[in-house]
């Protein structure tokens, strides 16, 4: 899972999120029951929307925010940090977030199972939200339709050393000794080193801890002094770096779809937001999530205007 998404909290931010969001009680619906819900009240009112504010989620927040205008809602939206800072008021006070299938289902299952406990997420998206309905129900928090549009760890190579040694996938690096740059918290993890190792006979000879997807990570990859780096499927910065994204060929990655988190109170009473969201997640694909976050890290743009042309485009604005 994507490892940006488990970063600790800062408990200043936090305070700021809880003093202003709008208040909703905490619901148990959950997916397959939400859409018999009866509309009790719908059509309008606030919606108040959290997520972290990194590039990819500030975009999709956007998005968001422009097709549930659309509908008729005034939508307010309060980035931040971290996922645990807005976990801590979601679902009672954030009526919807943008989320990554794996990240919110681990996050749930750690907060109720433990840290220690075994991953609830499969590569399959729909089924990991099936199987995963109890932590949901108990956290009062229905997931919507997945995107096929997904985010998850990846490994690139530099664009010499792809040529050079014919590397297109992880199981072409099998037999090979790397260096890694990655996430300090890469080592025995199953979509990380471990899974590198066990899955894909890649010899890691030393694991540096640069960060995911950081500048300094990518350099390292370009200079030569590692040979494989982490980052995202989505990054939009690689083409443009002289850097190569190599498929997961063995699948050793959960399933990190984009899929819209909301209230199952908050649902019940609206349902009508479901949707024009779900329509939005049938609309990304990871190709265009990719281009998306160029035209923020690499063209400059606002994410805003990036979301609103999207939605133009695809005739959801």
């Amino acid at each position: 899972m994507n490892t940006r998404f488990l970063a600790g909290a800062a408990a200043a931010v936090s305070a700021v999120l809880l003093a202003g969001c709008a208040g909703n009680s905490v619901g148990s619906s959950n997916a397959a029951d939400s859409g018999s819900s009866a509309p009790a009240a719908s059509g309008g009112g606030t919606v108040t929307i959290s997520g972290q504010n990194f590039t990819e989620a500030e975009i999709v927040a956007d998005m968001y925010a422009g097709v549930l205008k659309k509908a008729g809602y005034d939508p307010q939206v309060k980035l931040v940090g971290t996922r645990d800072i807005y976990m801590k008021v979601f679902p009672k006070s954030v009526d919807v977030v943008p989320e990554y299938v794996g990240g919110i289902l681990e996050f749930l299952n750690g907060t109720y199972n433990g840290a220690n406990a075994n991953p609830v997420t499969l590569s399959d998206a729909s089924q990991s939200i099936t199987d995963a309905q109890p932590l949901l129900k108990k956290a009062g928090i229905t997931l919507l339709d997945p995107s096929p549009a997904t985010d998850s760890n990846a490994f690139f190579v530099s664009k010499k050393y792809a040529d050079a040694n014919n590397v297109s996938t992880l199981s072409d690096l099998k037999g090979k000794s790397v260096v890694l740059a990655a996430a300090p918290d890469c080592k025995g993890r199953l979509d990380c080193e471990r899974g590198l190792t066990d899955k894909y006979g890649i010899k890691i000879t030393k694991i540096l801890p640069l960060g995911y997807a950081s500048q300094q990570t990518y350099d390292s990859v370009l200079h030569g002094e590692s040979q494989l780096g982490e980052t995202s499927t989505t990054d939009g910065t690689l083409e443009s770096q002289g850097l190569v994204l190599l498929t997961d060929d063995k699948q050793i990655q959960p399933a990190e779809n984009l899929v819209p988190a909301v209230s199952s109170s908050f649902l019940a009473d609206h349902p009508d937001v479901a949707a024009p969201l779900n329509a939005l997640m049938a609309a990304l694909t990871t190709e265009k999530l990719t281009q998306l976050n160029a035209q923020v890290a690499v063209d400059r743009q606002k994410p805003e205007d990036v979301a609103a042309q999207f939605l133009s485009d695809n005739g959801l604005g």
